[in-house]
């Protein structure tokens, strides 16, 4: 016998059981243990291996005891499975423990945050106000409920409701971009059932893709994902693009352009010529953010040429599929500044409660194989930047997404009648949540009135009409009767598929067996030893099922299919009237259910997850408990042998399949996204006015020397004073906190609006000629090489020395354009210019300065004249628009003084204080007395999301400070804002770090450009990242070619770094 692997499974098997160990017995006896008198081999053969002789444990426990030497050898074997037993139960014990007080835990927790949060929306509404708002909700988040769903009968008034749709979206011309990261992605022969990571989703996105390129209204939708050049995939997934086809090509959408169209775009990121699983992909999703916003500015201005008038086109959403996908998007939306959406497809938190509850796995182990928590902590993100959450089913928004800490039904529903209402959420946002199940294409599908309703119009389709189809012969070859109805599954060899059962009710039905067959599509496999152990588990134990009831000849199980097999497999079944089964312990959403439907076949399917939506628009079969073995039995039996109940249930499901179409879930999909309020980049300038600052401008321009922006201020003022009162309502809201002096940056602001540019070239159209910084734009742009000082040091002293010695460092080289330099810090613009004059620099050497961990952007000016204070900056506030979306403003900073009030009275007075010389807009800055007490950044993230509050949260220098920003600002976003804006080229950019820093570091690492590591520089930070969601390792990109370490922060340490990374030549 090899190995013990065996031993583990059949534990494991036990516990899975439940009823098999009986409490008392097991309590009695570990009692008994401890009194002295308790015989483990008597325990096991008498408790375990008598209870369980059903299975295999009996006759693989005879063989092993059979390779025994000696009775003395067998107990022992009997004792150590005996213990082992023991440990996995305790084990087990314990985990169901700890899970259930976290989820104790978590539900008081968000008890207390949702009547806080109502406590702050003082506006209550009455009862009936808020039943007629809870219907509005739930009538738009999930069609399907109580028969609102419009039902289609007939194709005839389908293509009506879709050309009066049309007519409508006939003028509009949306660009939509998808991301979808795992996997093998591409448009024909998909090699669904690769592996893990390419199955259902990698179908959906591309059928989504192709269909949405098809909908009226809709010129372009680019589909994203990973290019693969690897040796071991196929050359296709390493093509740049892919047009994908429409699938009616007979109907050409009118009014093609050159670029319109659905495609896949591939965007080169994470290890070259090697394809790794999803859970390998997030320390390199930052690379794909830039890649892809690189993509979508240079397509952006081709379609401007093509149906903008010069403008550029953005995309009017960006959509998001699993956690992966999910995080991209929302860095891609806030750099942007467009629409998201969302879909998990599969959620972590889910994921995570079923792994515990099994027992097997701590939660740090299942986080190390599965890096669980980062992928919870994108999907939270997800939540935070979402407009809109779109799921297949009821189920996944009731029991799935209701276990993350930003979403919250109950307090969505509030949220919801408020804003029905026109009343102030107070800063709280929650996205929408929005039931649209995936669609199919039905082009093939004949309607039930062209065929009769015994199904004889199946004999009409063209692969019907071939008896000798070789996925027909290869599955026939199995039956002694293959006339008899197929009883059809497809699904993979998965535990949770519950296959097993299935066999068992059909193998101890005699009546069912005599009546059908048993077709069990399972995937392909070549050899059951190469099989995963588990997949291997599960189909063994099948085989050994058909052996037992003898049924060889009543079931087919054969090892090969193809992807293009699968509606031929379908056709078969529905030729012979069989039935489609899907008898999983819980289907999230089932869309094979729809594809047997959409063949004719009548359904047996789970009562758990998403069946029961699609049950009751279809009303096509019956519904089954997967737990009960005669249920399945049952409903099999009366579908196979009640002849008009098949007919009517065929009828049914042909009749009412086109509410899954392709067409009526992207007209669904498009009415959703138009619903959003429109979000694109602030600033106005096309690709001509981008260009016409040339290139042969000289090496010395920059912000810097820019004279007139800052007096063109009172024009600028005069110009767009109705602009600037109406920059938005959150803004607004804290103009009484400035006038409380909560917000003093009104001293240094001097503002850099859209008028002010334009201002300063009309008043400055004489100087120009003399002074080349005082061009149209910043000369930011035309930088060849930018330097970004982002370290976070222990002392200001420490900071200013490092900064000098940099800036003095890089500027003795040679390159081949100019360069410039920017700083990244925690720091209020004040209190940079409080640094600057103590380290004997000035705001001219730089370019621009990312301040309060990204909440805000301001730019260097010559001038002072016209700020109170005389500081000379200039703010952005295309920056500050930008970064707009979902920050509560007054809301938040109420419920922010209540928590440091609270947190003051538990922990003693001045713990946490307010940083007025540190809060902006866009930043409330709180001082902490002592970091080791106060909550960590996870910790004050949950306590905001659960009351619905979006923000970046960051503690900077050592933990002595907390800003709290808005949920899309941070120092990388506003790095991504001036590649978008003044077109930097994001690998020409070198950021410096320390070896740790604030909690925000890592955005710093990852990504295109360029990162020099100070090696000694913030390692006193380490206690900042000690109590995160997930480990730093999960993040940080390992072996990049952008990222070096240099020996230390000399002149020649620094200056090796540059050359490693090739900024300068050795």
């Amino acid at each position: 016998m090899a190995g013990n692997d065996w031993v583990n499974g059949y534990l494991e098997a036990i516990l899975d059981v439940g009823p098999g160990l009986d409490d008392a017995k097991f309590s009695s006896s570990l009692l008994l243990r401890e009194r002295g008198r308790f015989s483990p081999t008597r325990y096991f053969v008498e408790e375990v291996i008598t209870r369980y002789d059903e299975t295999d444990l009996h006759r693989s426990w005879v063989r092993a005891a059979a390779t025994a030497r000696s009775a003395e050898e067998r107990n022992t074997r009997l004792e150590n499975m005996c213990w082992r037993i023991w440990n996995l139960a305790r084990k087990k014990k314990q985990l169901e423990g700890e899970e259930a007080q976290r989820t104790a835990s978590r539900r008081l927790e968000r008890e207390m945050g949702r009547r806080q949060a109502t406590e702050d929306m003082s506006e209550d509404l009455s009862e009936g106000e808020s039943r007629d708002a809870v219907g509005d909700i739930l009538a738009h988040s999930d069609s399907f409920r109580g028969g609102r769903m419009h039902r289609v009968n007939s194709m005839d008034v389908m293509d009506n409701v879709m050309e009066n749709w049309a007519a409508h979206q006939k003028e509009k011309k949306f660009y939509i971009v998808l991301i979808s990261l795992h996997g093998l992605i591409r448009g024909e022969n998909m090699e669904l059932g690769r592996d893990s990571d390419t199955g259902g989703q990698v179908k959906y996105v591309v059928e989504l893709a192709r269909a949405l390129g098809s909908m009226p209204g809709v010129y372009r939708v680019d589909l994203l994902t990973r290019q693969v050049s690897a040796p071991d995939v196929d050359w296709s997934y390493g093509e740049p693009t892919e047009m994908l086809n429409p699938v009616n090509s007979d109907n050409p959408q009118e009014e093609l352009g050159e670029s319109s169209g659905a495609y896949i775009v591939r965007i080169p990121f994470g290890p070259k010529d090697k394809y790794i699983p999803k859970e390998l992909l997030w320390p390199h999703i930052p690379e794909f953010v830039d890649g892809a916003l690189n993509h979508i500015i240079q397509l952006s201005k081709v379609l401007g040429e093509q149906i903008g008038g010069g403008e550029q086109v953005w995309p009017v959403a960006i959509h998001g599929h699993y956690a992966d996908a999910g995080d991209s998007a929302a860095l891609l939306s806030g750099a942007l500044n467009v629409p998201m959406l969302f879909t998990g497809h599969s959620l972590g938190r889910d994921k995570l409660e079923q792994l515990l509850k099994q027992g097997r796995q701590s939660r740090e182990e299942i986080n190390t194989t599965y890096k669980i928590m980062r992928r919870i902590e994108a999907e939270e993100l997800s939540l935070d930047s979402s407009e809109i959450v779109i799921t297949s089913t009821r189920q996944e928004i009731d029991s799935q997404w209701n276990l993350y800490d930003g979403f919250d039904p109950i307090l969505e529903r509030k949220l919801r009648a408020r804003i029905k209402r026109g009343v102030s959420c107070h800063g709280r946002f929650m996205p929408r949540t929005v039931v649209i199940p995936p669609g199919m294409e039905f082009h093939h599908i004949i309607s039930p009135a062209d065929g009769d309703a015994d199904g004889e119009g199946e004999r009409n389709g063209d692969s019907s009409a071939n008896p000798d189809l070789p996925i027909w012969s290869e599955i026939m070859r199995f039956f002694t009767n293959p006339r008899k109805p197929m009883i059809l599954l497809l699904a993979r060899a998965d535990p949770k598929k519950n296959i097993t059962t299935l066999v068992k009710a059909f193998g101890e039905c005699r009546p069912l067996r005599d009546l059908a067959n048993l077709t069990l599509i399972m995937g392909n496999r070549d050899d059951i030893d190469e099989m995963s152990s588990t997949n291997a588990s599960v189909l063994l134990s099948i085989l050994k099922l058909i052996d037992r009831y003898d049924l060889y000849g009543h079931v087919a199980y054969p090892k090969h299919h193809k992807q293009s097999d699968v509606p031929d497999i379908y056709r078969l079944a529905a030729k012979t009237k069989g039935v489609f089964i899907n008898p999983a312990f819980i289907e999230p959403f089932g869309l094979t259910l729809i594809e047997a439907a959409a063949h004719g076949l009548p359904i047996v399917a789970t009562k758990n997850g998403g069946p029961v939506d699609i049950h009751r628009v279809l009303d096509n079969g019956l519904l089954i408990d997967p737990h009960d073995q005669q249920s399945i039995a049952d409903a099999l039996l009366n579908l196979v042998s009640d002849k008009h109940l098949w007919a009517r249930c065929r009828h049914n499901g042909l009749k009412n399949i086109h509410l899954f179409s392709w067409p009526e879930h992207c007209k669904t999909y498009l009415t959703r996204i138009t619903s959003c309020k429109p979000r694109q980049p602030q600033w106005r300038r096309t690709a001509a006015e981008f260009d016409s600052s040339g290139s042969d401008s000289s090496p010395g321009d920059s912000l810097r020397d820019i004279k007139d922006i800052s007096l063109n201020l009172k024009l600028s003022m005069s110009m767009d004073g109705e602009k600037l009162e109406g920059a938005g309502s959150l803004d607004n809201a804290l103009e009484n906190d400035a006038a409380e002096g909560k917000v003093k940056e009104e001293n240094v602001d001097v503002t850099m609006s859209k008028g002010a540019l334009e201002g300063s070239q009309k008043a400055g159209a004489t100087d120009r000629e003399d002074n080349a910084g005082a061009g149209k734009f910043p000369a930011l742009r035309k930088r060849k090489h930018l330097f970004v000082i982002a370290v976070d040091c222990d002392t200001t002293s420490e900071f200013c020395e490092i900064v000098e010695k940099v800036i003095e460092t890089v500027s003795k080289e040679k390159y081949a354009g100019p360069i410039g330099f920017i700083l990244a810090t925690s720091y209020s613009i004040s209190e940079i210019q409080s640094l600057l004059v103590t380290g004997g620099l000035s705001p001219s050497q730089f370019d621009g300065f990312i301040c309060s961990s990204g909440g805000e952007l301001y730019y260097p000016s010559s001038s002072c004249e016209d700020s109170p204070s005389g500081l000379p900056f200039v703010v952005d506030l295309d920056y500050r628009s930008h970064t707009e979306y979902r920050w509560g403003g007054e809301g938040l900073r109420k419920t922010l003084v209540r928590w440091v009030a609270s947190f003051n009275e538990k922990k003693g007075d001045g713990q946490v204080t307010a940083d007025e010389s540190g809060t902006t807009k866009h930043c409330y800055a709180f001082t902490v007395k002592d970091p080791a007490s106060i909550y960590s950044v996870k910790e004050l993230r949950k306590i905001l999301r659960i009351q619905a509050l979006r923000c970046n949260v960051v503690y900077s220098q050592n933990g002595t400070r907390l800003k709290v920003i808005p949920v899309l600002a941070s120092r990388s976003q506003a790095l991504r804002y001036l590649y978008v804006g003044w077109g930097l080229d994001l690998s020409n950019i070198v950021a410096f770090v320390g070896e740790l820093g604030d909690t925000d570091y890592e955005g710093l690492l990852g990504g295109v450009h360029k990162t020099v590591i100070l090696k000694g520089v913030g390692t006193s930070a380490r206690k900042l990242h000690a109590n995160r969601n997930f480990p730093l390792e999960h993040v940080l990109p390992v072996d990049s070619p952008n990222v070096v370490q240099s020996e230390g922060c000399s002149d020649e340490d620094i200056r090796a770094s540059l050359v490693k990374l090739k900024i300068i030549k050795g």
